[in-house]
């Protein structure tokens, strides 16, 4: 890990972007310009005042912006690929509480997200948004640990104070929030790594939290995180629980946290009613959208297409451990199948995503969360990841398009050469 600090250079290589959803723009043999951390430009051939900067030729290597994971939960890596036979609610109960209640062994922590952080950085994934348990001093030593990485995240001391284990379960409201509190004050100093509040879901937070969040998120203005219309059961029990909401997002809106000023990620929205979809859209609600989850855990298929195409804004999710791998590259490839199956099976009217469209959600889509992320345009932060793929052997000559689509199916840690996140490089194997 290199966490050099940001200054003036060049990549050069094949540089491949999606300003839009459409189409990518590919610039073979380019240069991609950083300035002080941002991008200042991609160029077929390098402008006289840059020709003074120092260049990283990364020779036939592509150079992509670096891949955002919308919703992970880090304390779930320990058991990824276990239960993928259960539905959420069962597997919640099985393997993921009892998993989460070992954090608040220090030790236990550290030595567990040590492993997460270390993969994570040697992954594609520049940008992450984090759920942690709800332990402080675990969750404070993930974020610690991500900041001497290098990386660039939003992380959730998760707060949950009802129908959860007794030894998962916040004593009460007002503890849980004084807690909190003490949380959000105690990460002041980190400068790359930010808390995120993160009520679970609906069903393991009271009302009185719910409240107390709210105040929360009003005074230090933070972001939220949380599950909305995952399963048909969870969606069924909100109802029981918030007889008085006409849909499940209804019930985090009430407490003013559901986009509008107070910016959130909604992970899955598989079965988003039509009511949700127009407030979401109303209120700038992110959804994260975790393909190989909702698969693993027999959720359904969201039907991102028509999310798309009325605004809604989407990023990708590896959602782990119900997705059991962190590479945004393979949810791009889950993101494309899942679609297909929704539109051959489901809903015709629905067209499957294109390998430009996944990639989008990969990059400029989710990274539009943590602001001008995700894209070489003027003026975005300056992500980068460089990959090598010429060990992915093929007797054929390979466009460069070709290439990016094989690496949605193909690509493994492995093929990372460096990774950059605002200008800093956090990862080479080559230095």
């Amino acid at each position: 890990m290199e966490n050099q600090e940001r200054k003036n250079y060049i990549l050069k290589g094949n540089v491949c972007y999606t300003p839009t959803r459409d189409k990518f723009c590919i610039v073979e043999n380019g240069y991609v310009v950083c300035k002080e951390g941002r991008c200042a430009g991609v160029y077929e051939t390098l402008p006289q005042e840059y020709e003074s900067l120092p260049c990283m030729d990364y020779g036939d290597r592509l150079i992509f912006p670096g891949l955002v994971d919308l919703h992970v939960h880090a304390p779930q890596y320990a058991f990824r690929g276990i239960g993928m036979d259960l539905e959420l609610i069962d597997w919640l109960n099985t393997h993921t509480f009892a998993e989460e209640q070992k954090y608040q062994s220090l030790d236990y922590a550290k030595n567990a997200y040590e492993i997460f952080c270390e993969d994570l950085v040697q992954s594609a994934t520049t940008r992450a948004c984090i759920f942690g348990t709800i332990h402080t001093e675990a969750t404070l030593c993930l974020m610690e640990l991500l900041e001497q990485s290098g990386m660039s995240a939003y992380v959730g001391k998760v707060n949950m104070d009802r129908n959860s284990p007794e030894d998962l379960c916040e004593a009460d409201w007002k503890q849980a929030a004084e807690d909190t509190e003490k949380w959000i004050l105690r990460c002041e100093t980190l400068e790359h790594v930010k808390p995120i509040l993160t009520p679970r879901f609906i069903p393991s937070c009271s009302d009185a939290l719910m409240e107390a969040l709210s105040k929360l998120q009003k005074q230090y203005h933070l972001p939220v995180q949380s599950h909305l219309s995952e399963n048909l059961g969870e969606i069924q029990w909100v109802k029981e629980l918030c007889p008085a909401t006409s849909c499940y997002g209804e019930a985090y809106q009430k407490y003013e946290m559901f986009g509008g000023e107070c910016p959130t990620i909604m992970a899955h929205c598989v079965h988003s009613t039509e009511e949700e979809q127009k407030i979401m859209k109303e209120q700038g609600v992110f959804v994260a959208h975790c393909p190989e989850s909702n698969t693993n855990l027999s959720s359904g298929i969201a039907p991102i297409r028509r999310y798309l195409e009325q605004g809604i804004s989407v990023g990708l999710g590896s959602d782990v451990a119900a997705g059991t791998s962190l590479s945004m590259f393979h949810a791009m490839a889950m993101a494309i199948q899942c679609s297909k199956l929704r539109w051959r099976l489901t809903d015709q009217s629905l067209a499957p995503l294109t390998v430009s469209e996944a990639f989008y959600l990969a990059t400029k889509g989710g990274g539009a969360f943590f602001g001008k992320v995700g894209s070489f345009e003027d003026g975005y932060e300056f992500d980068a990841v460089v990959v090598d793929d010429a060990g992915i052997r093929s007797p054929r000559r390979l466009t460069v398009k070709e290439r990016i689509e094989r690496l949605l199916y193909l690509a493994e840690d492995r093929h990372i050469t460096a990774k950059y996140i605002c200008g800093r490089k956090i990862f080479s194997k080559e230095s």
